[in-house]
């Protein structure tokens, strides 16, 4: 990043694991300051400083305020609810703010929203910030090139036992790859379930499993089913320091954008 003044960073729900990671992130890199630290008006830790679970006072008051927060900010960083993520969408263009989305589980009237907002405003949105499986869906999107024929795909993912939307965003975000590179729409082939007596397996289709337990932070395979093999292309994440650092690199990425919707094949420049 081309900017000798620290990027002025606000970070959402920053008393939650992510935030947790977000605010460790941001402490550590000389070319981020962190500016404001939102959550709900109802938790416990509004009002105190946002780096006294650090060890560090940072002047930077836990709040519940958007506008006040976002004043001067340069991006704001976001792994919340949908819910919270839309209302941080129209206070983000209000106050002319960059916008880092990794929440998940938008409706698809939702996600149209944002697409909308990125005409006026510069947007990274991405189900899964991690280098690692950014690149993994492009590994997936090559490989079903090749094993278009006489291989089935299945997903499987896991996660902790509070995540509360599944399929999770980076496995339908796979599931899209490989869509896509088959020149097919994943709402016309996707299963997200079995039961019972289903019948043979419509090799069009692409299938989903779903696994929530303890702290698993996060597991994604994309297994390629054939006659006599398999491939698997699979990411483990051990730390949400991973989706941290990649939504850091995101910020920084935008910092010369005014404009557009992005993702993290962009922030990479894997197209």
């Amino acid at each position: 990043m081309s900017h000798k003044k620290a990027f002025k960073v606000v970070i959402a729900g920053c008393s939650g694991r992510m935030g947790h990671a977000l605010l460790e992130g941001v402490f550590a890199d000389s070319e981020l300051v962190l500016h404001g630290a939102l959550d709900r008006a109802d938790n416990p830790q509004i009002g105190r400083d946002a780096g006294e679970q650090f060890g560090k006072m940072t002047d930077v008051k836990i709040s519940y305020d958007i506008s006040s927060a976002l004043k001067n900010a340069d991006v704001l960083i976001d792994f919340t609810r949908p819910e919270a993520t839309m209302d941080y969408l129209i206070a983000c263009q209000k106050a002319n703010v960059k916008l880092i989305i990794g929440t998940t589980g938008f409706t698809s009237e939702q996600k149209s929203q944002i697409k909308a907002a990125s005409r006026n405003m510069a947007i990274v949105f991405a189900p899964n910030m991690s280098v690692g499986v950014t690149l993994l869906i492009n590994l997936v999107q090559s490989a079903a090139k090749v094993l278009n024929e006489g291989y089935d795909i299945e997903i499987i993912e896991a996660h902790h036992r509070h995540k509360v939307d599944a399929p999770s965003g980076t496995a339908l975000r796979l599931g899209e790859a490989a869509a896509g590179a088959l020149g097919r729409h994943l709402d016309d082939c996707a299963i997200y379930g079995r039961e019972g007596v289903i019948g043979q397996r419509d090799p069009s289709t692409i299938g989903f499993a779903t696994v929530r337990g303890g702290d698993i932070v996060g597991d994604h395979t994309v297994l390629f089913a054939g006659i006599g093999e398999r491939v698997e292309l699979t990411h483990k994440a051990s730390s949400r320091a991973t989706f941290a650092l990649g939504a850091l690199r995101a910020a920084k990425f935008l910092a010369d954008k005014q404009t557009g919707l992005f993702d993290m094949q962009d922030v990479l420049r894997l197209r």
